[in-house]
């Protein structure tokens, strides 16, 4: 069966969740004998993409020049065109959002449906943001629709007008683990981590605002803000309003291992979001014997269960009072860190794998 996934989110993400899982499930569905992969994605930027293995990964890393999306994905989409005339594939598995078929009609396609934060949260996106146009003609073409939660699903189905036996919930992985790849002593102590972007619907100002209130939180803590963008002129703004300093909410970037190594350290994982698809974060803190005390919002309930102290994100109070909670007694943190080491068994690329190749299967 001739398997290909396309070339969107690797000319998107240098770094990211979808990515991540599109070349899990990439990389190890290529092992197996049912399948030949491929992914023409001439002209990518993608860090995860370029370890795959070259017989079935086509194209050229390229740097993320800035104000060259659509000219990356315009030049990426007319080349699949050609591509499919002399490789035409039996499944089309669609990375991300677009206008145009770029498969031929023959082959069946599969799409995954990652959240509706678009749909939900509008006042987050700027106006010119065609995210919503494109997931409706995607939505549309699809044969199978994979949902990566059952919220997810639900608000699909809430939103569009989708037969639900198309739709199938497929929960995502985790592949963090601990590895020491910085010294310890380089980690500030004790600190609360925040992992991710900070933009609208991540609500990171409503917990800049719960650090601010309690002097507890930010006199004995540090809050550490793991991310690939530097604070913004906007969110340093915030910090000053709110009487924050640099030292007390320090911005640091690096690779997965660096990462893992500051989810261990951490005395705790904060996730304030409004609404996730899925929600990683929580699970990789998990992995690493980090406690998580998160927002009740969207998947994140159904992602962490039973392991995780809860808080209202629209209320700052809420935020602070969670964390200190936690903070506060080592029974819970041990408690929350046993619980995390046992939910976070749920899920697995190996899982998510089988799945995912059952609903390409029933295609064929």
């Amino acid at each position: 069966m001739k398997l290909t996934y396309d070339y969107q989110i690797f000319s998107l993400q240098m770094y990211g969740g979808i990515s991540r899982y599109i070349y899990e499930l990439a990389s190890r569905i290529a092992l197996r004998n049912e399948f030949e992969v491929s992914i023409p994605a001439f002209l990518y930027i993608n860090q995860y993409l370029k370890h795959l293995n070259s017989s079935y990964r086509s194209g050229v890393l390229i740097p993320p020049i800035p104000k060259t999306r659509k000219i990356r994905l315009t030049i990426n989409h007319l080349l699949s065109k050609i591509y499919f005339k002399y490789q035409t594939p039996d499944i089309l598995h669609e990375t991300y959002y677009s206008f145009q078929r770029s498969a031929p009609q023959e082959t069946r396609i599969v799409l995954t449906v990652y959240d509706l934060i678009h749909e939900k949260f509008s006042q987050f996106f700027p106006r010119i943001d065609e995210t919503v146009q494109m997931k409706k003609k995607a939505i549309r073409r699809a044969d199978r629709i994979i949902c990566i939660s059952e919220n997810t699903r639900r608000d699909l189905l809430e939103y569009y007008d989708v037969v639900p036996e198309k739709v199938s919930v497929i929960y995502l992985g985790s592949s963090l683990t601990w590895q020491s790849k910085i010294d310890s002593k380089a980690l500030p102590a004790p600190y609360i981590l925040y992992v991710g972007e900070r933009k609208g619907y991540k609500n990171f100002a409503r917990l800049l605002e719960a650090f601010a209130l309690s002097k507890r939180l930010n006199s004995e803590f540090n809050l550490i803000c793991f991310g690939s963008q530097p604070f913004s002129n906007e969110e340093l703004r915030w910090l000053h309003e709110l009487g924050l300093n640099l030292e007390q909410v320090r911005h640091v970037s690096g690779n997965e291992g660096t990462l893992a190594s500051w989810y261990a350290g951490a005395a705790i994982f904060v996730y304030p979001s409004l609404y996730e698809g899925f929600g990683i974060p929580p699970l990789e803190a998990m992995s690493c014997g980090c406690p998580v005390v998160c927002s009740k919002a969207g998947s994140i309930p159904e992602v962490v269960g039973n392991a995780a102290e809860f808080f209202d994100p629209y209320q700052p109070e809420s935020i602070a009072d969670a964390l200190l909670r936690v903070l506060d007694s080592s029974d819970r943190t041990k408690e929350l860190i046993r619980l995390g080491r046992e939910q976070v068994k749920r899920f697995s690329w190996e899982k998510c794998v089988e799945e995912t190749c059952l609903v390409y299967q029933s295609l064929i």
